[in-house]
């Protein structure tokens, strides 16, 4: 679950009248498992959501939570630091501040908005567009998913992926914002062609990726350069280099693992 989907269960939680503790880390010092900002809800029937990075310190955190909840009395603020030693069982050296609220109107308005790594125009709905979807599933970013054809999209789609059906897919590079990352891969080479000559003609993208083998680069490069464009930001192939195999998953995750690295470190969202 990303942050974002994380905060929304927070919100529907609090609506709900769900009683619940939100655990969040103040501050992490050193060599720690999670992140200043990362946060862990403990509700009073015992579901969990979030992660501070596991191992004992979770666990000793998520018992602290619900012996606070079994309590018949208001939840209190509660600010602990814990080294990362021998004493909890972990071996990291660093150190966390650990802040245990109830979730309530406070705590939601103390959460801020989650950092968006990076926004994605993708283009095609195949097996390895949907690989990828699946893969950047818990990943704090926004998605514009485009196809032409009807129908392609499965239902359940999280709440930062946005389908688009367009009858001119490449117009829809204008769209994408200064920054973003638009990657191509189609079920037609004419349609992929158009799309990343309209990427190329823009100055301002993060990141133009086409699926495809080198080949099909080098053709892609001709007729490109024959229109006057710089093909020296296309990256194709996709994905980190060294992984073996073509299966959609097996690609999927080498683009995100791309995805990541060129747009790492979280940047804030834009307005």
């Amino acid at each position: 679950m990303n942050e974002a989907a994380l905060r929304g269960l927070a919100e529907d939680w609090r609506l709900k009248g769900r009683r619940a503790v939100v655990v969040s880390v103040d501050q992490a010092q050193g060599s720690a498992p999670r992140e200043a900002g990362a946060r862990l809800l403990v509700a009073e029937d015992g579901a969990l959501a979030g992660t501070l990075g596991g191992g004992h310190l979770e666990l000793q955190a998520i018992a602290a939570a619900r012996e606070a909840l079994q309590r018949n009395e208001p939840l209190s603020v509660r600010v602990e630091r814990f080294a990362l030693g021998p004493s909890l069982g972990q071996c990291c050296g660093g150190a966390m501040v650990l802040r245990h609220a109830p979730l309530d109107a406070a705590a939601l308005a103390a959460w801020p908005e989650p950092a968006v790594r990076f926004v994605l125009q993708l283009h095609g709905a195949g097996h390895v567009g949907a690989a990828l979807v699946r893969a950047l599933a818990d990943i704090d970013c926004r998605i514009q998913w485009v196809d032409g054809r009807e129908a392609v999209f499965p239902t359940d789609l999280p709440a930062h992926v946005q389908p688009l059906r367009s009858d001119a897919p490449e117009d829809e590079v204008a769209d994408a914002p200064a920054g973003a990352a638009v990657l191509v891969m189609t079920h037609s080479h004419d349609l992929d062609l158009r799309i990343v000559q309209a990427a190329l003609q823009r100055g301002d993208l993060g990141y133009v990726g086409l699926i495809g083998s080198a080949t099909k680069r080098a053709r892609f490069e001709r007729r490109l350069q024959a229109r006057g464009l710089d093909t020296g930001r296309l990256v194709c192939p996709v994905g980190v280099p060294g992984l073996e195999g073509k299966e959609p998953a097996v690609i999927a995750l080498g683009v995100a693992v791309q995805l990541l690295q060129r747009f790492s470190p979280a940047c804030p969202p834009s307005t």
